[in-house]
């Protein structure tokens, strides 16, 4: 992709950390960013710039949808477990033949003190759970959280907004937004007499307080493994990304 006159056009998927850090920064270079969002949750944090809403019909719809907005680069910044969306940009970059780079943050290392099992997908999760304690505390998202549901087993259910499938018989549902702190998620797994977390592998610091307060508390956690995606360039930070997005400028995508 060579640079022509004016401001590239960049589509940017996801509304993590990142991907709003992301349209800060290229916003501030003058390029024209759009960032996508899937529309999951009710109130999201907004980035900089052009925001759309919701699918675009699958990769053949995004496929066009680049095609007619002129997309230079599309950088799929979504959550390490939005694998659908990335496998509709892959397919769609490949068709299109528009650059296309994975900006992911690292996921989480276990930690000298941790008590780790780790689970394919959210079924494996529900399936180690009886043998490791009676009271869970479950921070997985409101996606599918019914494999839970057939567990006589009590849970402290976190996510933003509330489940639309249903819930283990036994539980207690927070909804709630991080960052978070160590001190208050060891007081919130104390108060609820917490044996057992589960959790995506999600990485970044603004959830990561939850597995400092579990190995605090000797509590063995349960966390489930990042799907694979389709192979792309790939970085782990912004800065890496704006370093891509300038080279894929004079042509020459890292």
């Amino acid at each position: 992709m060579a640079r022509g006159r004016g401001p590239m056009t960049l589509l940017i998927l996801g509304g993590t950390g990142e991907a709003r850090e992301l349209a800060k920064a290229l916003g501030d270079q003058g390029e024209h960013v759009v960032s996508s969002l899937a529309g999951r949750v009710a109130r999201p944090k907004l980035p900089d710039g052009e925001v759309r809403v919701g699918g675009f019909g699958g990769p053949e719809g995004l496929a066009r949808w680049l095609t007619e907005n002129d997309v230079d680069a599309v950088i799929d910044a979504t959550h390490p477990f939005a694998e659908r969306i990335g496998a509709n940009a892959a397919e769609a970059a490949r068709s299109t033949d528009i650059p296309l780079l994975r900006l992911a943050r690292p996921g989480w290392t276990e930690q000298p003190g941790d008590t780790w099992r780790w689970a394919d997908d959210l079924g494996h999760a529900a399936r180690l759970l009886p043998a490791l304690g009676e009271r869970v505390f479950l921070t997985s998202g409101r996606q599918g959280l019914d494999a839970f549901a057939g567990l006589e087993l009590w849970f402290l259910i976190r996510c933003v907004d509330p489940p639309e499938v249903p819930l283990p018989r036994r539980h207690e549902l927070l909804l709630d937004r991080g960052p978070y702190t160590v001190e208050k998620e060891r007081a919130l797994m104390e108060r609820h007499d917490v044996r057992v977390l589960v959790t995506k592998d999600s990485g970044g610091a603004m959830t990561a307080a939850k597995l400092t307060a579990a190995r605090d508390l000797g509590l063995p956690v349960v966390v489930v493994r990042r799907p694979r995606r389709p192979e792309t360039a790939s970085v782990t930070t912004v800065q890496d990304a704006l370093t891509w997005i300038g080279a894929a400028t004079k042509g020459s995508p890292a």
